[in-house]
């Protein structure tokens, strides 16, 4: 296949505008951004970039849709996405080619990433119409206490390039479900995913203005700003960085807008010596590599107990050793490039500061220009310390530092030690240790015996600097709701005619 056309069945699915109320429409200015292949570093295309003004648009455009939009009933907004839900299944296979073509990830795990995108609008569908008040008992002789459930309103969603479609399906579905309208900043880097997804959105019904598109890369900031500042904008949900989070959060301030933030991760990831080693080996590749390690679950610290720290390292490279790098297109290709160069550099940094410290490189560790210039081998490195960069950074790609513990109390702290808390995983056939781990890592998710926890039916989210709300799961569309109290007096009289 051709990096610069992917081939597919339904070719209006590649986009070169963007959607707002309605409408395929290029930015005011008429400028553009180009859009860079991960695998071969060439240009694939161009989108509009759009600016303050821009934004401001598609922000009244959701708004004057608002009104109707929110008094739909449940019901009807549960339709509108399962029929979006559908289009997404019947359209996997050219979702996933554009995936790749722009993230680079391979074919299969594209496709994986589709099935698990979709799965959000069929779980919103559900929860739509069951969007429950309570009826409360009153301390107030006479009066009648209850609640309502209803959309925050016009929301600005803000979504990361390592999950092109389901980090806008993980917050357009539950914003959708509870009755609110959205402007969608679509990332820079991968901006065709979210165009497909805006067409098929047209297709399956949802009025205009319900669902807009933000494309910008350089006045990425601006229309950020614009999003957080906006007076009409009511909640914002943004999945990225710690440091960038904190800006939008001040930039929330003045407005007092509802938030929800994914933010980093450094996720620690633990090996008793009582575990199923095969059962953890296969936890950490799945969690470590997967995406080559550009997730924000991602295992980033692997802490191995003394016991079992060579047999682990052994078998962990000899499995990593059996991985093939390449195009996401190419037959058997387990892993694709990184996103771009300053990810590849951040990469070999934390690889040469672990073994300037003393480090040992049991596989890989190498810039692998001769396939391009954003790849980078799945690397293991032993022998690792708390001082290394890798200990306290995110490293976001595919190396695994292997640190060796000896107690249970030992290891949790250091797993503690980081200033983020997203996720946890552990390993053991313990019960009671299960369940103490469980509840002394300061994460907001733990995996136990499992290297993916990522579910729709589960709330993702963290803890600490990694942020705070829920996404997914029946909580995911209280974060897109206000609870209304109603208080009725006077309500205490005897029957008429008593």
């Amino acid at each position: 296949m051709e990096h610069s056309v992917p081939s597919l069945s339904d070719k209006s699915l590649l986009k070169h505008q963007t959607y707002v109320n309605g409408k395929w429409i290029d930015a005011k200015s008429g400028k553009t951004f180009e859009v860079y292949d991960p695998a071969s570093g060439k240009v694939i295309g161009s989108m509009p970039e759009m600016n303050k003004e821009d934004t401001e648009e598609a922000i009244k455009a959701a708004a004057a849709a608002l009104p109707s939009f929110s008094k739909t009933t449940g019901r009807e907004r549960s339709k509108m996405l399962r029929k979006w839900y559908q289009l997404m299944v019947d359209n996997a296979d050219d979702l996933a080619k554009l995936i790749t073509w722009e993230n680079g990830k391979p074919l299969a795990d594209a496709k994986g990433e589709v099935t698990y995108a979709a799965n959000f609008f069929e779980w919103f569908s559900e929860e739509a119409p069951r969007t429950y008040g309570d009826t409360i008992p009153a301390t107030v002789p006479g009066n009648r206490v209850y609640t309502i459930k209803q959309p925050v309103g016009v929301c600005g969603l803000i979504t990361p390039w390592n999950f092109p479609a389901a980090m806008i399906t993980r917050k357009m579905g539950p914003a959708l479900a509870a009755g609110c309208t959205v402007v969608a900043k679509s990332p820079g880097e991968t901006p065709f995913t979210a165009a497909a997804l805006a067409e098929l959105a047209h297709r399956a019904g949802i009025p205009p203005g319900v669902v807009n598109i933000v494309t910008a890369m350089k006045n990425t900031a601006e229309v950020g700003e614009t999003l957080t500042s906006s007076n009409t904008i009511k909640k914002v949900s943004f999945t990225g960085s710690t440091n960038v989070g904190k800006l939008l959060m001040k930039q929330s301030a003045d407005t007092l807008k509802k938030l929800s933030f994914e933010l980093g991760g450094n996720a620690p990831f633990i090996v008793f010596d009582d575990a199923d080693l095969d059962v953890a080996i296969a936890g950490a590749v799945a969690s470590k590599f997967r995406s080559s390690g550009q997730t924000c679950v991602c295992a980033n610290r692997l802490y191995i107990q003394r016991g079992i720290y060579d047999k682990f390292a052994e078998a962990f490279t000899e499995k990593v050793k059996s991985f093939k790098v390449g195009s996401g297109y190419a037959e058997g290709v387990t892993h694709g490039p990184l996103i771009h160069d300053r990810a590849v550099d951040k990469v070999d940094a934390h690889v040469q500061d672990a073994i300037k410290q003393g480090g040992t490189v049991l596989v890989g560790g190498q810039k692998m220009p001769d396939l391009g210039a954003n790849y980078f081998q799945p690397t293991v490195i032993r022998d690792m310390t708390d001082k290394m960069q890798l200990k306290n950074e995110e490293t976001f790609g595919p190396v695994a530092g292997l640190f060796p513990f000896d107690t249970e109390a030992e290891v949790v702290e250091q797993a503690n030690s980081a200033e983020v808390g997203l996720a946890g995983y552990f390993f053991s056939k313990d019960v009671q240790r299960c369940y103490r781990v469980a509840e002394a890592l300061e994460v907001g998710m733990v995996g136990i015996n499992t290297g993916l926890i990522s579910d729709p039916a589960a709330p993702f989210g963290g803890i600490k600097h990694s942020g705070f709300g829920r996404e997914g799961s029946r909580t995911g569309i209280d974060e897109y709701m206000i609870t209304k109290m109603i208080t009725l007096g006077g309500m205490g009289q005897p029957l008429q005619g008593a």
